[in-house]
């Protein structure tokens, strides 16, 4: 079983229930089905066989869900890759990825116009038309030299029959291949299978009891695997109706699930930030919603807890990573949740900690998170040595550092490489940003390590306040709450905080800017 045929079983089983609503228009089981069938009948037309890469530039849209599900019943593999990289960087996966077709929004043609002699791979560009404002000058396509290699979306997919059925696929194809930002060097691509897909999206929608009554707010990036699975597969499997909200606004999540009666949000600790932080925003709105997921970066307890209070909805913390498809760790619905966890392991996965050689930690200890699983990816694409490394006798090396409770709940400490050596102690990152989230007058925080000739390292925050208060102020508070080895050294205010697409705060972007100063 696969994603792609899933939704084809679904659609004899829900028919003409909603699939999906976005902004005023909505598809049911039956008509999403049959136009992601003319779209893989358009591709296989095309010349597109299995195996072939295909690439998704696009937000969150219904074009992004045809296009992933028929690129995938067409035996394609899907790269989706995020429309605002820069060209670099959408040069550097489309190259890499060996992509052959490009499914794009049209502002993106004049980048492809510029691009088309290093993209000699990319055999076609079918593009959605955006929206155009009143007296907006509509391109003349048939001037750039990339013309010939163009197709809008519209009637590429009118060129498609509702009836094809498409080729067998093995649950070991290549579905999916993720490129992950990695902070040092070139993204790799994480080759996920269609047993890897299906599997977490099946087993995430079972952990957390997501069924044909629910309705799921898919507000994060679609090319995001978060949102990929725990807000898109995962629903689509189980029967659910996708709410897909274009880009993130807490304005528009208050009245959208007000509006539509949503059960399910899904976020990342930013945007529950964002909702709390919304003056407008109140428990009235969010009354229909009986399951908050967060997951992307570890949200902090004090934030986790006034969100709660504030909305009486319960947050169920998660963790995952791409190479993972992604979801290993959930906090449990029918037993206690613990605050600061990311849950235990969910179905069919296990999760462990272990040392520098590879064995299991004594409970409550630190070491490295390692997961084993039916979601565990391939590998990396064209990159043996990368994968040798990353997998071990089954196992996923995930890079984080954590530990785990007599009770077989699990603590993110930190990432391997973000843990701050200060005189020999170890100092995790969000310990220190636990604390300065807990004073009432900082809204965000972020703690990095740099280099200090006397001790190793040093410990440097960077703090965005709701309102004034002083660096001192912050200290005595650090003070109080932390051992003297892991009080900051100095704390800068900042306007806003530097944030990748789906809200996880760049460390690494704030450490670059003050070496780099």
């Amino acid at each position: 079983m696969n994603i792609s045929s899933k939704l084809r079983e679904n659609a004899n089983k829900f028919g003409e229930k909603p699939a999906y609503y976005f902004l005023n228009t909505q598809s049911s089981y039956v008509e999403l089905d049959a136009t992601v069938s003319k779209f893989a009948d358009a591709l296989t037309n095309m010349g597109i066989k299995k195996g072939d890469h295909v690439g998704l530039l696009l937000g969150n849209s219904p074009h992004f869900v045809i296009a992933l599900y028929g690129a995938l019943r067409a035996g394609a593999t899907v790269i989706p890759i995020n429309p605002i990289y820069t060209p670099e960087e959408i040069g550097y996966i489309l190259n890499n990825g060996d992509v052959k077709v490009v499914v794009g929004l049209d502002l993106l043609i004049p980048l492809f116009e510029k691009m088309n002699a290093f993209l000699p791979k990319v055999e076609q560009v079918i593009y959605v038309d955006t929206p155009k404002e009143e007296g907006q000058e509509v391109q003349d396509l048939t001037q750039l030299s990339v013309y010939s290699k163009l197709q809008s979306f519209t009637n590429f997919v009118s060129t498609g029959s509702h009836s094809y059925q498409g080729p067998e696929l093995d649950d070991e194809d290549v579905a999916v291949i993720l490129y992950t930002s990695g902070t040092t060097g070139k993204p790799k691509g994480a080759m996920l299978t269609h047993k890897n897909i299906y599997s977490n999206a099946k087993d995430t929608a079972d952990y957390l009891k997501i069924n044909d009554t629910d309705r799921v707010i898919a507000t994060l990036p679609m090319f995001h695997v978060f949102c990929l699975t725990v807000a898109l597969n995962a629903p689509l499997l189980n029967g659910s109706t996708v709410i897909i909200v274009p880009r993130f606004s807490p304005g528009d999540i208050f009245t959208i699930t007000k509006q539509l009666e949503a059960t399910v949000f899904a976020g990342v600790p930013t945007m529950y930030n964002f909702l709390v932080q919304y003056p407008e925003g109140n428990a009235e709105d969010l009354k229909s919603l009986r399951l908050c997921i967060s997951g992307g970066a570890s949200m902090p307890v004090a934030l986790l807890k006034s969100f709660e209070n504030k909305f009486q909805v319960v947050v169920s913390e998660g963790y995952g990573l791409s190479e993972a498809a992604p979801v290993t760790c959930f906090n449990p619905l029918d037993r206690p949740r613990k605050p600061g966890s990311i849950g235990q392991s969910i179905v069919n996965v296990e999760n462990k900690v272990v040392n520098e050689l590879g064995d299991e930690v004594p409970v409550g200890e630190v070491g490295e998170l390692i997961v084993r699983g039916p979601n565990v990816m391939k590998g990396y694409y064209k990159l043996p040595e990368d994968t040798a490394h990353t997998i071990r006798d089954g196992w996923l090396y995930t890079g984080d550092l954590a530990k785990m409770d007599d009770e077989e709940y699990f603590y993110i400490v930190d990432r391997k490489k973000d843990m701050i050596i200060v005189g020999g102690y170890n100092v995790y990152p969000r310990e220190v940003e636990e604390v300065l989230y807990a004073h009432p007058s900082v809204l965000e925080v972020a703690v990095i390590g740099l280099p200090d000739e006397n001790f190793g390292e040093a410990v440097k925050a960077f703090v965005v306040t709701k309102e004034p208060v002083t660096v001192e102020n912050l200290l005595d508070y650090c003070k109080d709450h932390l051992a003297k080895y892991k009080i900051p050294s100095s704390i800068e205010f900042l306007e806003e905080l530097p944030k990748n697409t789906t809200g996880k705060i760049l460390r690494r972007s704030l450490k670059d800017k003050v070496l780099h100063a």
